[in-house]
């Protein structure tokens, strides 16, 4: 069916009615006109952000940042950050406002209390109410205009178990209030009856997410009973109190679980009969057509209707945003046009399907209200079975002209706090001044025609063909293109992958590898156990060592190799890698399960240490056929070619803790610039690296030019460094043993003919600053992820946040709620957010560090762990002094110390004084600092406004300083150079005086 609707039978029909509609909300207007005319700020500013691109960006910027400001002189000092940013023109009374020397002075103070009262009245204009108390008042008010109503509770994103219980607890209240107040109601026919039934005059609108701290689609079933459990109790309340429960839409990723478990909880006996229920369809998804149809072949199997309100959609910019940095296809409808004429599209199919679900029309968009009603006529729709719904202050005319007209029209009315509801604020003034926005076109007077003319796409072929489609079961980028995309684990299918992996890689347990020499297979005196650091009863193979002998043989294979390897023509080395990069992908999610049961690390973070492996695959192939070909410094006569040849012998020493990403990078950037390499990874981890090594021979490594070499540190790791034949030694690991390899290697060994290169990276004490603007629901989570995934043994971990002394009590109190959240576990468990420890030393190491911390600090939480497995729960310490032993040393482990600081220029001198730097963050919304800190952060990798972990290869380059390691950033555009020798060659190419002069004849 081609949803072209203009072509539709209703098109006459919903002209005549929008024009009437329309009409109605033009009366006695002339918005740009009576702007001018009148001084109220909150007008003008949103007036100058409609006109002015620059404005709106740094405008909404700056009122993101408001809730965070304590003082006028914050105000006027952000005021001028924001505003007098060089991209922004400002309108002439902005402009002389803003022209303070002292954000003291008291044109600052007027300026700083103008602006902060114009943004307190916009929010009143989208926001209901701060309390119950005013959001009764204004329910009221609604009710005497024949308007319906459903209440959304704004606040603080839940991110702890606390929250979500008392996100509960304030529904609750909210409901019990409302019905209360609703005894004193008298019955308005046109909103509380329909059809001789009796409707609820109390509707409350949830989101489900907020019900479970930990809501995450990998852990489906968990989550569901968390969050059903909250729900039913939700349901009961309202059923014996009389009031209507919706459920809103949120993100994509949500989509697929939050309708599974709603229809599973209204199939449930105890709910199956209710119908004062709802849900949220979201028309700018591609698949929501699909979902709408699906949800009215359940309700058909239900057997008693429900509400399916139906909206554009709010998380547009969101969605498409995290899409493009995950390199998965979008899932939104990338113009305007195609996302009404979807929503047309399902209004449609809803209203013909009306015997089985009740509809409420969302929109404030007066073409989309007309076609509703042009349908709901002409199939004569009981007016019990749809109604219209727009937000509070979005579509005030509309809704007058539609209840005039005798429809059941509902307001969506948002509560609570101002300041946490800026989020809510910024999206409705986002959708106010968009210039596809209808009620902006509306505004400035476009023509009749253009405002109802009907979307002209042809839905079916955008679906089709369009190239950000799905493809099918998947949402994975397509193969070849740079960027592995991680695995959605949103998609049901992917889960069940998952799991199939797992149990293939279970059978597999318990088997034998042995290391690879000169292309074979070798056969070793001494074997070591490689266990599953969360049952560490649980062997995952069994590993040859190879002895001092065998490193020998692999050092004369690696040399025999060498001259052929480095004649290979780098495009087959390239080609070599990228077949290395698809293998790693085809067997994605059987690697990503070896490195949850070898190394203990959480699902999510495995696969995406896979995506890593892979893109370093392709990068450094591309890497090396750019540096192939040199560069040409020509004059008259004379040729100069700058050109790069491979160094030799390539010894790989690779850490556990990213036992498949760094060893791949490492090797493969040895290999694809010609040099042969030994393989030599942690004990704990060598079956993964043998799984590479799999890959990588069946990738086309010709004999002797890759070895993989497993032994002890102490021993072959020592050998292999000081061997004379070795050119270069690429290591990650510990200060310790980097500092080591780095003055062995500078010792010159008989019959040595060249000078080591060591490449180390050696880890750090990495920072995350949180300033007093910071947006605090982002940093306690950036905080959380940082300091506790993987248990805190990633080089980049956060082990210290340092946070200034305005904020620190509020700030503290949230990071120990959300991390007492945390699920401790298995790393295979889908739940588990903090696994194991990698062995018993690191454990028993961790702990030491905690009783250290205990004697010097305070501790703000300690979490008991599994005794099964190598498990060290997270630990939180307070008032930790920035030189105390946990604020200096690398701990390697999920300990993380909190240091307060006096303010942000203290902040930032604590952070920077460490002997490393490696990585650090800083959340901040003030310009001024963000900009100090990109100047004197010490560190190598600086995040600002997320997480410090999870660095992607090319996008963020990997590396530090000082005694964080030395040489370039892994994954960027100066790492092949290190295993390169650069040459230099001129050729004098005269004859007797004559030489080509280019352009003479």
């Amino acid at each position: 069916m081609v949803l072209q609707v203009k072509t539709s039978t209703y098109e006459a029909k919903t002209q005549e009615i929008a024009r009437q509609l329309l009409g109605a909300t033009q009366e006695n207007r002339s918005f740009f006109a009576s702007l001018r005319d009148q001084m109220r700020w909150d007008d003008k500013l949103l007036a100058w952000a409609m006109s002015n691109p620059g404005l709106r960006v740094q405008l909404f910027r700056f009122i993101d940042t408001l809730p965070a400001l304590h003082s006028k002189a914050e105000i006027a000092a952000h005021l001028q950050e924001y505003l007098g940013d060089e991209s922004v023109e400002l309108p002439a009374a902005l402009k002389g406002m803003l022209n303070f020397a002292n954000p003291d002075s008291v044109p600052g103070q007027v300026a700083a209390t103008t602006v902060s009262t114009a943004v307190e009245t916009l929010a009143h204009k989208y926001i209901s109410g701060e309390n119950i108390k005013q959001v009764i008042k204004t329910v009221e008010r609604l009710r005497k205009e024949k308007m319906a109503f459903t209440i959304d509770l704004l606040g603080e994103a839940v991110i702890t178990e606390t929250e979500a219980q008392s996100y509960l607890e304030r529904y609750l209240e909210l409901i019990s209030q409302l019905t209360e107040a609703s005894k004193n109601w008298g019955t308005i026919a046109a909103i509380d009856e329909a059809d001789g039934e009796q409707l609820a005059k109390v509707q409350v609108s949830v989101k489900l997410t907020a019900f479970y701290s930990q809501f995450d689609p990998l852990d489906a079933k968990g989550s569901e009973e968390k969050v059903s459990d909250r729900i039913r109790i939700l349901l009961r309340r309202a059923k014996e109190l009389g009031a209507a429960i919706h459920f809103d839409m949120e993100q994509y990723a949500y989509k697929d679980l939050t309708l599974n478990i709603l229809q599973k909880i209204l199939l449930e006996d105890e709910f199956r009969q209710r119908t004062d229920i709802g849900i949220t369809i979201q028309a700018y998804l591609r698949d929501s057509e699909q979902d709408a149809r699906n949800a009215i072949a359940w309700l058909k199997q239900r057997g008693y209707p429900l509400t399916i309100r139906l909206v554009k959609g709010a998380y547009w910019d969101q969605e498409t945003i995290k899409a493009a940095q995950k390199h998965w296809p979008q899932p939104v409808f990338n113009d305007k046009a195609a996302t009404d004429a979807n929503f047309e599209a399902i209004t449609q199919i809803l209203l013909e399907n009306h015997q089985y679900v009740y509809s409420a029309i969302g929109s404030h968009n007066v073409r989309s209200q007309a076609l509703a009603i042009a349908i709901a006529e002409t199939l004569q729709v009981p007016r019990r079975r749809f109604e219209m719904q727009v937000l509070y202050g979005m579509g005030d005319k509309l809704a007058k002209a539609l209840v005039d007209r005798g429809y059941r029209v509902r307001v969506y009315c948002p509560y609570g706090d101002l300041l946490p509801g800026m989020a809510y604020l910024i999206r409705r003034l986002l959708e106010n001044t968009a210039n596809s926005s209808f009620l902006r076109q509306n505004l400035e007077n476009r023509p009749v025609e253009e405002l109802l003319a009907a979307p002209d796409v042809d839905l079916a072929h955008t679906k089709a063909h369009s190239p950000e489609a799905f493809p099918q079961g998947s949402r994975k980028e397509e193969k070849g293109s740079f960027g592995a995309a991680d695995t959605d684990y949103a998609v049901e299918e992917e889960r069940k992958e998952a799991a199939r992996a797992f149990a293939g890689v279970r059978g597999e347990l318990g088997r034998t590898y042995l290391p690879l020499i000169n292309g074979e297979y070798v056969q070793t005196a001494e074997v070591i156990d490689s266990v599953n650091p969360s049952n560490f009863g649980e062997v995952i193979g069994k590993v040859g060592l190879i002895s001092v002998e065998q490193a020998q043989q692999a050092m004369q294979a690696a040399k025999a190799a060498f001259p052929g390897w480095r004649r290979t023509p780098v495009k087959e080395r390239a080609a070599i890698l990228r077949r290395a990069g698809d293998l790693l992908e085809q067997r994605r999610a059987e690697l990503s399960a070896w490195i949850v049961l070898e190394v203990g690390k959480p699902v999510k973070e495995a696969d995406a240490e896979v995506s890593e492996a892979i893109d370093f695959c392709r990068y450094y192939a591309d890497e090396m056929e750019r540096l192939y070909q040199g560069i040409n410094y020509d004059v008259a006569g004379e040729t100069n070619r700058y050109i790069y040849q491979p160094r030799g012998i390539a010894v790989v020493i690779s850490p556990w803790n990213f036992p498949l990403a760094i060893a791949c990078g490492m090797t493969v950037a040895a290999l694809v610039t010609g040099n042969c390499t030994l393989l030599k990874p942690a004990e704990t981890s060598s079956v993964i690296t043998a799984k590479l090594t799999e890959i990588l021979l069946e990738a086309g490594i010709p004999k002797g030019v890759f070895q993989y070499v497993p032994g002890k540190g102490s021993q072959i790791g020592a050998y292999l460094v000081s061997h004379p034949d070795t050119h270069l030694i690429a290591f990650t690991g510990s200060q310790e043993v980097g500092c080591r390899i780095y003055a062995e290697a500078a010792t010159l060994k008989p019959q040595q003919r060249h000078m080591k290169r060591v490449i180390a990276e050696m880890g750090g004490k990495n920072a995350i600053i949180v300033d007093e603007s910071a947006d605090l629901d982002q940093a306690v989570i950036g905080v959380v992820q940082s300091a506790f995934g993987y248990s805190g043994q990633k080089c980049s971990a956060c082990s210290r946040v340092v946070v200034v002394e305005a904020i620190y009590d509020a700030f503290i109190h949230r990071l120990v709620e959300a991390t007492k959240s945390l699920n401790i576990g298995e790393a295979e468990l889908p739940s588990t957010q903090v696994g194991p420890v990698i062995d018993a030393n690191a454990r028993d190491r961790i702990r030491e560090y905690i009783e250290k911390g205990k004697a010097e600090s305070q501790v703000a939480l300690e979490l008991s762990a599994p005794t099964h497995g190598y498990f060290v729960g997270p630990v939180i310490f307070g008032e930790v002094p920035p030189h105390g032993t946990i604020a200096q040393q690398e701990i390697f482990g999920p300990v993380l110390a909190v240091i307060k600081a006096k303010d942000f220029a203290q902040a930032l001198a604590i952070a920077n004084d460490t002997d490393y730097a490696l990585t650090g963050g800083l959340y901040s919304r003030t310009p001024s600092h963000i900009q100090q800190a990109q100047e004197e952060f010490e560190v190598g990798n600086l995040y600002i406004n997320r997480n410090i972990t999870g660095a992607v290869v090319a996008r963020q380059p990997f590396g530090g300083f000082k005694l964080s390691g030395v040489g370039s950033k892994a994954g960027g555009p100066d790492y092949l150079l290190q295993f390169l020798e650069p040459r230099t060659i001129t050729e004098n190419i005269q004859r007797q005086g004559f030489a080509p002069i280019e352009g003479a004849e």
